[in-house]
């Protein structure tokens, strides 16, 4: 009990320690997350200063503080706890024989970095679009997801705005990916996670963007917004648009959809009107049945 005890206080605190590093400029400026963070988020907002799609809305638009806050907070705060977590149970496997390498199909170190980048990218990416579709398939899922859903106001900080549940669900199978991979991940996949805050960021963000003909392959703003979408298309009362930086897998498997331009349509789901509207509402939010769920 003590070895686990330990392993969660030393990952805890190892985290803790990273993030201070990230803040105080003792981690090289490439690999600086928290500082990376800010300056995306910067070029995000400026872009929907500068070419906003829905001109009716303000550039410091309903619930942008509060989005603001839970980018930090799941980020860099509930990451802390969630790597003792995982630590202790990286501990627990340990222990009956299985490692990192225990599911591995394919071993990606010894190939070109550009083709390792790839395919940790690839890989990432599609196991995030069916954690997704988990979300919205499973009701008990769903409500935790709400958070995220609750955005009525669409814009770059609603990206990292859900319940940090998602967290319990989403890295273990991200963890999965990378142990498919022969438990590596390569020495700059920093440029992954980059690439995927900034796409991310980009899909939430108040602009009409959509890479032309890349639009099959890359998710974005115009296709996002369906995926909020308060009133969905008949047939797609699950959910459609999963992507998370590649659209690829809602076109390959079914799941995308844009009726129409979707610039002005209603954000959010039957029922928000007396959803929570504050961190701690969302917080405990979803650990039990709603009224109308219940019958």
């Amino acid at each position: 009990m003590s070895e686990v005890l330990s392993a969660f206080v030393e990952s805890f605190f190892g985290t803790a320690n990273w993030t201070w590093n990230n803040i105080i400029f003792e981690v090289p400026w490439y690999n600086n997350y928290f500082y990376g963070l800010i300056l995306i988020s910067l070029l995000a907002w400026g872009l929907e200063v500068l070419f906003p799609w829905r001109k009716n809305q303000s550039f410091i638009r309903k619930d942008f503080w509060l989005d603001g806050f839970y980018m930090f907070f799941n980020f860099f705060i509930f990451s802390m706890v969630i790597s003792g977590f995982y630590k202790t149970l990286e501990l627990l496997f340990g222990k009956i024989g299985i490692d990192s390498s225990s599911l591995a199909l394919v071993e990606i170190s010894e190939w070109p970095m550009w083709l390792q980048l790839l395919v940790f990218f690839v890989v990432l990416d599609f196991v995030q679009w069916f954690t997704h579709v988990l979300l919205h398939r499973f009701e008990f899922l769903w409500r935790f997801h709400k958070v995220h859903h609750s955005v009525v106001e669409m814009g770059f900080a609603a990206h990292l705005r859900y319940h940090w549940m998602e967290n319990v669900l989403y890295k273990p199978l991200k963890t999965f990916g990378v142990m498919v991979l022969g438990g590596f991940e390569p020495e700059q996949a920093y440029m992954v996670h980059f690439l995927s805050i900034t796409i991310g960021h980009l899909n939430h963000s108040n602009i009409n963007l959509t890479y032309g003909p890349l639009k099959y392959i890359l998710n974005n703003p115009a296709m996002h917004i369906w995926h909020h979408a308060y009133e969905l298309p008949e047939g797609r009362e699950n959910g459609m648009n999963f992507g998370i930086s590649l659209s690829i897998w809602d076109y390959l498997f079914g799941t995308a959809s844009i009726p129409t331009d979707g610039r002005d349509i209603p954000l959010g789901f039957s029922g928000i009107e007396t959803f929570p509207t504050t961190f701690m509402g969302h917080l405990f939010h979803g650990f039990r049945k709603e009224k109308d769920e219940e019958g």
